[in-house]
């Protein structure tokens, strides 16, 4: 049999790594004055909980009809080009909201097409993302890397919505827009700069089956791997219950505290400093204690602060409980995906990632539609947040007895850690 060097060797955060770390950087922050300005462009149009929740579910609704065949495409293509080529497409896309605003064609449906066409995009980018990671780095700094482009996107997303919140005194809505259509544009120029392939070896010399061939084996490894199935499952409840509270998030700011366009992008900013500290302390945590212990304690935590946060009165103190909710959930985002990376063979990562995506967030249009219309049915979107922090407390809690609770039983052995540098190729 062959054997070959791994692209990646015995190089760490290289400059490659660090050419997609500040691409992917610009790109955020364009995407988080998209991800404070719409949701608020929709409450503008429309002042309704439901209407919201029918822009998260058109936001959400690709995953569930085009996740698998896509994120098996992306594993038969190159990755790299065509990441450059769908960052070029969401610019595109995204463009057309300033412009529809300016014909005066603007209407709330026009940005549930938008937003279902950018996330259908979307699918693509992050399953070549999510592929691309383990041969910018080592495995062993698989943790840190992931750490450092989260903080660094939440980073960006801190002076997003607060430039928003700025700009929008200033400027309409709509024409926020066009900074993020430029983010994708600066996003596609660094990729191209990247100089390694976002492919594996193994990739370019194994065996192509038909593309259903290749979603069906990696519906059987996800479903057939008792860590990442229990992962899948509990993140779908999770994801149910718990996504009203981002995406009522301009609702609840207005209604529960009063606030102002300003004051209400601020809890998008909170959200993001959240975010940061808790990635930049990602690789520290998990170094210290287990993966089961940090991700499932994280998640509970979030479940605590969404209900803290829910029976407060107090601006500020709310703020405070975003932060440490929305960095809680990254905390465990971060870990779960750092573990499938660790766990999963590279040519099947990108399936693997969008099959996930597929189990874990094919629910969040039927929540958030019914989050938004218990919101309407009760009038008190305090009360829906208080249901949200309590079941999302529980369910990780309930899932620390199944194979999540000792999930280090699964991970590969230390030799065959120290093997995954080199692609070994059988032979015929």
């Amino acid at each position: 049999m062959a054997i070959q060097q791994g692209q990646h060797g015995d190089r760490r955060l290289s400059s490659n790594y660090w050419k997609y770390w500040f691409g992917q950087t610009i790109s955020n922050l364009g995407s988080s004055i998209t991800l404070f300005a719409l949701p608020l462009l929709v409450y503008k149009l429309t002042g309704s909980a439901l209407n919201l929740g029918i822009s998260m579910a058109a936001n959400m609704l690709p995953y569930l009809l085009f996740g698998l065949l896509l994120g098996a495409v992306m594993d038969r293509v190159n990755r790299k080009r065509l990441m450059i080529s769908v960052d070029i497409l969401r610019a595109l896309v995204i463009a057309t909201i300033p412009l529809a605003a300016m014909l005066g064609w603007l209407s709330v449906w026009w940005i549930y097409g938008v937003g279902f066409i950018n996330a259908t995009l979307n699918i693509c980018f992050e399953s070549g993302e999510f592929a691309a990671i383990p041969n910018l780095v080592g495995q062993d700094d698989l943790v840190t890397a992931n750490g450092r482009i989260q903080a660094s996107y939440s980073a960006a997303a801190i002076l997003g919505p607060a430039l928003a919140g700025v700009l929008v005194i200033r400027l309409p809505l709509s024409a926020m827009m066009l900074l993020d259509a430029l983010s994708f544009i600066l996003s596609a120029i660094s990729l191209a700069l990247v100089t390694i392939s976002f492919n594996g070896a193994a990739d370019e010399t194994r065996e192509r089956k038909r593309i259903l061939a290749d979603v069906v084996e990696g519906l059987r490894y996800v479903l057939g791997h008792p860590v990442l199935r229990n992962i899948s499952l509990m993140m779908a409840l999770v994801n149910f219950v718990a996504t009203t509270a981002m995406t009522q998030l301009i609702l609840f700011a207005k209604d529960r505290f009063h606030a102002t366009d300003f004051q209400a992008s601020l809890f998008y900013t909170f959200s993001s400093i959240g975010i940061v500290v808790l990635s930049l302390l990602a690789g520290v945590l998990r170094k210290r204690w287990s993966f089961s212990r940090v991700a499932l304690s994280a998640l509970m935590l979030d479940g605590i602060f969404i209900l803290i946060s829910s029976l407060t009165h107090w601006y500020w103190l709310a703020l405070l409980c975003v932060a440490i909710s929305s960095g809680c959930g990254i905390l465990f985002n971060i870990n779960t995906g750092s573990l499938r990376q660790a766990i999963v063979p590279n040519h099947m990562l990108g399936r693997v990632m969008s099959i996930a995506a597929v189990l874990a967030w094919s629910v969040i249009p039927i929540g958030s539609l019914l989050g938004g219309w218990l919101i309407t049915a009760t009038g008190n979107v305090g009360l829906v947040y208080t249901i949200i922090g309590i079941l999302t407390f529980l369910i990780p809690l309930g899932f620390s007895l199944s194979p999540i609770g000792h999930a280090e039983r699964y991970l590969p052995k230390k030799t065959e850690q120290a093997e995954s540098s080199v692609v070994v190729q059988p032979a015929e």
